[in-house]
């Protein structure tokens, strides 16, 4: 005996052996980019808590700040919506709305902070209302048929 051990499949109640979670349409475009948004977010704070802090003002900072916070948020979200609804059904109307949404909001904040000029922060709230929206489409959704 080589003293191996064979991984453990997982089992629901009845000890049966659960199927792994494949992921189709919307749920796996949402689920990329959830992922991607986490990733990076991951590693855009670590940039700026060691990187950026020495070359912009507080304010600036907090503005990073935020826009990593609320990818990383959008991010782990399209993720738990991916895996409500494995087929896509639920990520294929708010998933976009999110993924729009999340590019546009932190996007401007990003720019903002790189030196875009001060009117660049008015696009941010056309993000928030997207990221509004595909939240409000999930509600919807949910409350209408479930995952």
């Amino acid at each position: 005996m080589s003293g191996a051990r064979r991984p453990v499949q997982p089992s629901d109640e009845r000890g049966a052996a659960a199927a792994p979670l494949t992921l189709s349409g919307a749920a796996r475009t949402a689920a990329l980019w959830g992922a991607a948004f986490v990733g990076l977010g991951v590693a855009l704070g670590a940039f700026g808590a060691h990187t950026l802090s020495d070359l912009v003002s507080e304010a600036r900072l907090q503005t990073f700040e935020t826009a990593v916070r609320y990818q990383v948020y959008q991010g782990l979200g399209l993720l738990a919506l991916a895996a409500l609804a494995p087929r896509g059904g639920l990520a294929s109307r708010s998933g976009p709305l999110l993924i729009a949404g999340t590019l546009v909001f932190s996007g401007a904040l990003y720019a903002l902070v790189a030196g875009a000029p001060s009117w660049f922060g008015a696009v941010a709230p056309v993000g928030g209302v997207l990221l509004i929206a595909g939240w409000a489409v999930a509600v919807f959704q949910l409350a209408r048929r479930g995952a």
